[in-house]
């Protein structure tokens, strides 16, 4: 399923400054709980709780190819570990590019977020999807 975007920046704002945080080696996770996750759910064709998906990338890690490789990156690690495991819905996700992720590949990429909703919460210990 496709995500939506986060695209207004005072929501990025307020998971930066309100959301729990874990920070690895390519990335950093934020989740807050989503205050419009019902409006959402009613628009939704299917009538379930989804997740808004922000990715923020610096321009210190490249040019605008290098930034949008490893926004693809981040878009197919996220979607491996929610077809692996069953991630909490209803919530804001910013996951934030940190210097090395241009390096790295989507599985590599995908077990560092993994470990960082389990943190967060958003995934429960031994709930895999099989």
């Amino acid at each position: 399923m496709k995500h939506i975007a986060i695209t207004e920046n005072h929501l990025y704002s307020k998971a930066y400054t309100k959301g729990k945080k874990h920070v690895s080696k390519s990335l950093v996770a934020y989740a807050l709980k989503d205050y419009h996750a019902k409006r959402l759910m009613l628009a939704n064709p299917r009538h379930e709780y989804i997740n808004r998906v922000g990715l923020t990338v610096s321009k210190k890690l490249g040019g605008a190819v290098v930034r949008n490789r490893i926004k693809r990156v981040l878009r197919e690690a996220l979607r491996q570990v929610e077809k692996e495991y069953q991630v909490e819905k209803g919530y804001l996700l910013v996951l934030v590019a940190r210097a090395g992720c241009e390096k790295r590949k989507s599985t590599e990429v995908k077990k560092e977020l993994e470990k960082s909703l389990i943190q967060i919460g958003l995934i429960k210990t031994g709930q895999a999807n099989t």
